[in-house]
């Protein structure tokens, strides 16, 4: 198939073929003397892993260096895919729900609980994970997993709970100044509840916090507790690595 078939196909833009194709991540089986590129089905295949990978959040380098591999596996790849699908859709659908009864809470049909707010966000898990592999490098990132795993149950429990806790704390003082004394102690728990689960220096404390800014992914999770909870805790972030650099 020709390049704008396969775009056609697909739903992608010629433009993202060629850049594909530019940084090695999907290279057309054949390119005629005219400089059509010609698309096989393996490419195809190729294709469909590739964005398979980025509905999952991978970033681009790392597919690359995921399919590349020698020991890359395509069925065992698409269990995987499957796997995590159908547990982000699982998670959708509670989120749908609790948004579906706080619509009714808000009409005064029904009464909610805290905790049943808060219901269908997943803070186990990190949708942002291959990112922070780009950043902050594999080995922070595999011991922040290391230290999940090795949580039991109950204990994975009481971290989500604390993760809810803190960002309903601060949502509640987001209107006071970063540097104040109430800004300032809320982070600091945060600070430490993050080391709990990895090893995240001052600065990349400070980093994460920017990130919270220039990633609406962030920005929208976060904010979910507060408008303008995800600015608040990167300027209180950013004070605290800083003061404590002193």
């Amino acid at each position: 198939m020709k390049v704008k078939e396969v775009a056609d196909l697909v739903g992608i833009s010629v433009r993202t073929l060629h850049h594909y194709d530019e940084i090695g991540l999907l290279i057309p089986e054949e390119i005629t003397e005219a400089g059509y590129r010609i698309y096989s089905d393996d490419n195809l295949e190729t294709l469909q892993q590739i964005l398979f990978f980025k509905e999952l959040g991978f970033p681009l380098k790392k597919i690359k260096e995921v399919i590349n591999r020698p020991s890359f596996d395509r069925q065992e790849a698409l269990e995987l895919h499957k796997k995590m699908l159908l547990e982000k859709r699982n998670r959708l659908d509670q989120m749908i729900a609790t948004i579906e009864k706080t619509i009714k809470y808000s009409k005064g049909e029904i009464i909610m609980s805290h905790k049943e707010k808060f219901e269908g966000f997943d803070f186990s898990s990190n949708p942002y994970e291959q990112e922070a592999r780009e950043r902050w490098g594999d080995e922070a990132v595999d011991q922040s997993n290391a230290k999940v795993q090795a949580m039991s149950k109950d204990e994975k429990k009481d971290f989500e709970e604390r993760f809810n806790d803190i960002y309903i704390k601060l949502a509640s003082i987001r209107h006071l100044a970063p540097h104040s004394e109430e800004a300032q102690t809320g982070i600091k728990e945060w600070f430490e509840l993050l080391n709990r689960m990895g090893n995240y220096s001052l600065d990349a404390f400070k980093g994460l916090g920017q990130m919270y800014i220039d990633d609406e992914r962030f920005t929208k999770n976060i904010d979910q507790f507060g408008d303008g909870l995800a600015k608040f805790m990167c300027d209180a972030m950013a004070i605290f690595a800083d003061t404590q650099k002193e």
